[in-house]
């Protein structure tokens, strides 16, 4: 069933635990999200990012995620990741989308609080929540040029009470695409925000953090994980050993078999980490 991202994570802030949000950019990695969660019994966010909706226009991606969503026999959320602007944060509005992320964490404070707040304002209209981002999360690869930055706990406290965002993006120490679990987790940091802000906090480029930490960081305040180069790797990897194995398979179909089934499982590892009633 669709739902907005506001009804999965109040209970998730309530007991103590994190919902996976998993950026997908087509059918074959979005069913096997969802087929993954309904196996475990558990509500998901399916993702689009600014790659996925240059790729796929985001009427037809959002069109094929919604339809996904209404017929899962879990709470599934379509979220957008990342919009950088007010127009493409109305498009997905305007597609269906379920949740908007605005994510103004490049602005000086007080624009990214009035665009986010003129967000929060739109999205009402279409019933739909809002995620912000406070301090930046960065890029491993350095080519792409994206500084990051530690969230301070008073902006976030500052933000969240202008705007009113349903959920909050932090920087304590990930990296988005960062391939390795590498991530050094600032916990300390992450204690004083949460006592400052009383939202569900947002943990972008989870790929690299341990399991360990992950399991650790969704008891503390961290509600929604945000997934993508873990599924994307998993995909990938095994497409590329499907095609060694079977030089002369043309059909994508066939090919695609094994990958779906290798992202299902990557899937449910993450969940099961995270935690919920049923993991």
């Amino acid at each position: 069933m669709l739902v907005t991202l506001k009804e999965i994570l109040k209970e998730a802030y309530k007991n103590k635990y994190a919902i996976a949000g998993f950026n997908v950019y087509g059918y074959e990695d979005a069913i096997s999200v969802v087929k993954a969660s309904e196996k475990l019994n558990l509500p998901v966010i399916l993702m689009t990012n600014v790659d996925a909706i240059n790729h796929m226009p985001i009427k037809i991606l959002g069109k094929m995620l919604i339809e996904i969503a209404e017929k899962a026999k879990v709470p599934v959320v379509v979220h957008l990741d990342h919009g950088k602007t007010i127009e493409v944060v109305k498009k997905a509005l305007e597609a269906g989308f379920s949740s908007v992320m605005y994510d103004g964490s490049a602005l000086p404070l007080e624009e990214n609080i009035r665009n986010t707040k003129a967000v929060v304002d739109l999205a009402s209209k279409y019933g739909a929540s809002v995620e912000g981002e406070i301090g930046s999360v960065g890029y491993s690869d350095p080519a792409l040029n994206s500084n990051a930055s530690y969230t301070d706990p008073s902006e976030a406290q500052l933000f969240f009470e202008k705007t009113g965002v349903d959920a909050l993006a932090v920087a304590i120490g990930t990296l988005h695409r960062m391939t390795e679990q590498e991530a050094v987790i600032q916990y300390e940091l992450l204690e004083q925000i949460e006592a400052m802000t009383h939202v569900p906090l947002v943990l972008h480029g989870s790929t690299g953090v341990k399991d360990s930490d992950l399991k650790k960081l969704s008891s503390k305040g961290i509600c929604k994980v945000n997934i993508g180069t873990a599924i994307r790797m998993a995909f990938g990897h095994t497409m590329r050993d499907e095609f060694n194995k079977n030089p002369l398979e043309f059909d994508r179909i066939k090919l695609f078999k094994e990958p779906m089934k290798q992202v299902e499982q990557v899937v449910m590892h993450k969940m099961r980490i995270l935690g919920g009633e049923n993991a």
